[in-house]
């Protein structure tokens, strides 16, 4: 166990919103962040101490950068793995590689919660158009088509329905690899939320009901239905057996089905998430400042509620532009992310209210 003391810098992969609220969290604690991003434009940048812009794979770059750092996290789970073998040696990287590794390859990332006794949807991997035609004889549909790398937030994504003929969904997915996930019936959609320490500590945050809209996060709410709360125990033991076969170091996410038969495992995100946003006034400690404990070998922070019940609204696209009617509620906590332009789909900030 390696505890950085206050004045360390911390490096992360990413420039986005997650890194932007880890940098604020870690000058709180009174650590620099170092942001490495390949976009110019970065509003992670904007709130820590050194920005270094170059691209993913550029080794000499990222070289330099994790020489710079004390330790090194993502708030990013694509970032390409190979080049962090590169610099491994010369910071400790948290979560470690092979975390995402897993997390970037939807069938390894299956067959991993299979092999630590979680249950998915039936699934196929798909190669090619024949492999998509005995995919869909195999698990049926109604069904969904993932690329099996990339994508997020509804993209690399095609919806299959009985009857559909198949090319189109195959030129959908630009006839990448892909995973044919069968449609399951769930009452509601939840994550488990945990960190890990150095050390193996493992602490759990609330579990949030979270409803998705076109595919993206629209909100998280606390306390979550008795439905999600009856199966919330086996979804954490299982989010449990994963970080600890995978040595994990951070805050770590499961996102999960409530059936009639159990949890369904549906993905992991080795990172903060956005269905914790809601701790930052939420709990007594956040996402995002139990992440810099965890990789700076501090103690970890209390994950309890701070409120009765809270609730937190993502803001997509022109809904960020009511600030102003937002803040004239008081008790709403607005987190803007300081994106310039607000577009169909695109994450511009969140708001979390508290009810005592």
């Amino acid at each position: 166990m390696r505890t950085l003391p206050p004045g360390s810098t911390i490096g992360i992969l990413g420039g986005g919103q997650l890194g932007r609220m880890l940098s604020m969290a870690a000058a709180q604690l009174g650590y620099r962040c170092h942001i490495y991003a390949p976009d110019e434009r970065s509003v992670a940048a904007e709130v820590a101490a050194e920005f270094s812009c170059h691209q993913d794979d550029d080794i000499p770059a990222l070289t330099k950068f994790a020489k710079a750092c004390d330790a090194i996290t993502f708030e990013f789970e694509n970032v390409p793995v190979g080049p962090l073998h590169e610099i491994e040696e010369c910071a400790s990287l948290y979560p470690p590689i092979a975390a995402l590794d897993i997390a970037q390859n939807r069938v390894a990332e299956k067959k991993f919660a299979r092999d630590h006794g979680g249950t998915t949807a039936p699934f196929a991997e798909v190669y090619d158009r024949a492999d998509l035609d005995q995919a869909i004889a195999d698990i049926g549909a109604p069904a969904i088509l993932k690329t099996i790398r990339m994508g997020y937030d509804g993209k690399g994504q095609s919806r299959i329905r009985p009857g559909d003929e198949l090319c189109g969904h195959w030129d959908a997915v630009a006839h990448q690899p892909c995973v044919a996930e069968a449609f399951i019936t769930f009452s509601h959609e939840f994550s488990v939320i945990l960190v890990r320490g150095q050390d193996g500590e493992i602490r759990f945050w609330d579990t949030p009901h979270n409803i998705h809209e076109d595919g993206i996060l629209a909100h998280s709410l606390i306390p979550a239905p008795q439905e999600i709360a009856d199966q919330q125990d086996e979804a954490r033991a299982l989010a449990a057996k994963m970080a600890e076969a995978m040595a994990y170091v951070g805050v770590l996410t499961c996102e999960f089905f409530a059936t009639k038969n159990g949890p369904v495992f549906n993905e992991m995100a080795p990172r903060v998430h956005n269905s914790g946003h809601w701790t930052i006034e939420g709990a007594v400690t956040s996402q995002f400042e139990n992440h810099i404990r965890a990789i700076c070998g501090l103690p970890l922070g209390d994950t309890g509620l701070a409120a009765r019940q809270v609730e937190m609204h993502n803001l997509i696209g022109a809904e960020a532009d009511d600030w102003e009617a937002l803040l004239s509620e008081c008790s709403n906590h607005l987190h803007l992310y300081g994106k310039g332009e607000s577009r169909p789909g695109r994450k511009m900030g969140h708001v979390t209210k508290l009810h005592f």
